[in-house]
């Protein structure tokens, strides 16, 4: 009796091994046939992940709630950048801390690497601090929806080139995406024709450069490019001065920093203060609930006609 229950155990066991790892083997395979692919801003990851859809898994570097130009990778995260099959970030002016890890991927035959601001025409910003270095440019590319679809294409041709099998489905998936941005970028062109002003002031930094170009508006910021710069007095003058003379009724803030100067501006002079979200990450709570660029960028154009009180 105890040696048919010692039998009867020992099949249990080999039964139950065989079990765990066919399990085993099966859950890695399904991974496996995914393209894993790390970003390093939001827009970028929302791109990637909207474009790849089931055949990929797209990480962000950046956590939820962190500001992005002051954002320095941990180890764990130049060792995920490694283990990826596809590394995507925005340009040097952006993140001046990913040339040098690219410089240093162990596995030369790694992730393929892709500089979204290739093919974009770059423009300067307004800066600050003075230890910018020279030739320094705007890197807020995505805040241009023709920026954005050339952006969608880079990302669906490198997703292709690592995956070909899925070539199809990737062009597909771009080109939806870009007639989306067309729509977007038509109501925007539409709704800010028909405003009583045209000037963007914001209390952050300089973050929509490329927005108030596309649209023929003027757009003053309170700091230049990189949130750290902080503005003298005698800029704050400026923009007082410039509100109350073209009688502003709105001054703008931006996302996941305090907008002390942007009160500082209102309550010198009696605007009322609206956000206007660039998009570099979300806060935790948008994250997880799944908030999208353009849902972001929408969300700005509602606010836009309010603050540049545009009609109907």
């Amino acid at each position: 009796m105890k040696k048919m229950l010692f039998v009867s155990g020992i099949i249990a066991i080999i039964l139950l091994g065989i079990f765990a790892v066919s399990n085993l083997s099966q859950k890695p395979k399904n991974d496996a046939q995914k393209l894993d692919v790390v970003t390093t801003l939001f827009p970028l990851y929302d791109f990637a992940k909207t474009i790849g859809g089931d055949k990929v898994t797209v990480s962000l570097l950046l956590p939820p709630g962190i500001e992005a130009h002051s954002f320095e990778p941990k180890p764990s995260d130049i060792a995920k950048i490694n283990e990826a099959g596809v590394f995507i970030y925005t340009g040097k002016f952006m993140e001046p801390w990913a040339e040098d890890i690219i410089k240093g991927l162990v596995d030369k035959n790694g992730p393929k690497i892709v500089n979204s601001s290739d093919g974009i025409e770059m423009v300067p910003g307004v800066f600050h601090d003075e230890d910018e270095p020279a030739g320094s440019m705007d890197p807020h590319i995505w805040l241009d929806f023709d920026n954005d679809k050339k952006i969608i294409q880079t990302i669906a041709t490198a997703l292709a080139e690592k995956d070909s099998a899925n070539a199809d489905y990737y062009q597909q998936k771009a080109d939806e995406y870009k007639d989306k941005l067309s729509a977007l970028d038509a109501e925007y062109k539409t709704s800010l024709s028909k405003c009583q002003s045209t000037e963007i002031v914001y209390g952050g930094h300089y973050a929509f450069g490329y927005l108030a170009r596309r649209y023929n508006l003027k757009y003053l910021a309170a700091q230049g490019v990189s949130p750290d710069s902080e503005p003298t007095a005698q800029d704050l003058v400026r923009l007082v001065e410039q509100i109350k003379k073209n009688n502003v009724k709105y001054v703008f803030y931006e996302e996941l920093t305090t907008p002390k100067i942007a009160e500082t501006i209102a309550n010198e002079t009696n605007a009322k203060m609206l956000l206007l979200n660039a998009a570099h990450n979300l806060t935790k709570e948008d994250f997880e609930n799944n908030v999208s660029y353009l849902s972001i960028m929408e969300e700005n154009l509602a606010n836009l006609k309010i603050g540049l009180q545009c009609s109907e």
